[in-house]
């Protein structure tokens, strides 16, 4: 990560294709929750007539930073609101990226003989994105293992989006989505990967401004993970379980229990093993500020060293918020997690 003191951080945004000249300040927010990054921008009014992008009903926006001249694209989206100062003479632009298209696209169809990645490609093609997808196999009707193939959507359909389709495959898959820039991206969660970037919190060598470290203790104990089946199908009921023990712990786990009808045995185990993940990830949380950057994205890796505690471990970064400011200049804070590297999964129980 570059040191603040030799960079010249500045500000690039456009609107409708036309650069935003008088672009004060930007904020955007990355994340890894299934949901829309975020972004704002400050500009300036002209001293005479506002811009003229202020009264159109559609803004597509850029945002992004150039380092010592090499720029980057930090968001691409569309705004959802403007707010203008008369006396300040500024406007603020607020939305999120192209995922909004998704998110705000009703449905009601069924895909039942379609399958999650083919259904992934057509709504990408609809909402004007490009499509990043791995291919899949199972026809979406078949999930869940009736006689016949089950609509995807049923009488709640009027309150479902394109965008929850597309979470709900992605889980039963084990996939994960989201949209960068144009593209939609349909994927297969990755394996564990290499550590992107050191933070380092030894005084004199630190890489951060300030770091906070927090610890669930209700998620530090053991935790074992439920779920419950009846498979209309085979006409039984059946339980699958995934623990994750703590060296030296005793007593009761905390135990999480999901009831999710006609799975199939190894899906019901499947489903387990990702909920004990989700969860024990919660138990160690760290939030680092630090000078700017772009090489950083959610779903990397980042190591912590040099606080002489047990937090010195990986985490998985869930969320970075980047800011570019006239008086603080480019800067980001960094929220990542992850179960201590103490814990461990066991062996699944079935019954």
């Amino acid at each position: 990560m570059p040191s603040s003191s030799t960079r010249r951080p500045r500000l690039l945004a456009t609107v409708n294709g036309a650069v935003v000249a008088n672009a004060i300040t930007a904020r955007i927010i990355s994340n890894n929750f299934y949901a829309a990054d975020r972004f704002s921008l400050v500009a300036a009014l002209g001293t005479s007539t506002p811009y003229d992008w202020l009264s159109s009903d559609r803004m597509a926006v850029q945002i992004g930073v150039a380092l010592d001249g090499a720029g980057e694209t930090l968001i691409e989206g569309e705004a959802d609101q403007v707010e203008l100062d008369p006396i300040r003479r500024t406007a603020t632009l607020t939305g999120r990226d192209l995922t909004a298209r998704l998110i705000e696209a009703r449905t009601q169809e069924s895909f039942s003989n379609r399958t999650a990645s083919e259904i992934a490609t057509l709504l990408a093609g609809r909402r004007g994105l490009s499509a990043d997808i791995a291919r899949t196999t199972t026809p979406v009707g078949r999930y869940w293992q009736l006689q016949r193939d089950r609509i995807t959507l049923d009488q709640f359909s009027r309150a479902t989006t394109e965008w929850d389709l597309l979470v709900t495959l992605a889980g039963l898959e084990g996939f994960d989505v989201w949209v960068h820039g144009q593209t939609l991206h349909f994927r297969p969660r990755a394996a564990t990967p290499a550590p992107s970037a050191t933070l380092r919190a030894t005084p004199g060598l630190a890489n951060v401004t300030a770091l906070r470290l927090e610890r669930a203790l209700t998620l530090a104990r053991d935790i074992e993970v439920v779920v419950k089946s009846w498979n209309a199908r085979q006409q039984q009921s059946f339980l699958r379980r995934a623990r994750r023990r703590r060296g030296g712990s005793a007593g009761e786990p905390q135990r999480y229990v999901y009831v999710v009808p006609n799975l199939m045995p190894d899906e019901a185990l499947k489903l387990a093993q990702r909920k004990l993940e989700e969860l024990t990830r919660h138990e160690r949380r760290i939030t680092a500020e630090m000078p700017g950057e772009l090489s950083l994205t959610p779903r990397q890796r980042i190591r912590l060293d040099g606080t002489g505690t047990d937090f010195d471990q990986e985490y998985w970064i869930d969320e970075i918020t980047r800011t570019l400011h006239p008086s603080q200049g480019f800067t980001q804070t960094l929220l990542a997690r992850n179960a201590s590297t103490g814990s461990q999964a066991t062996s699944p129980v079935v019954r």
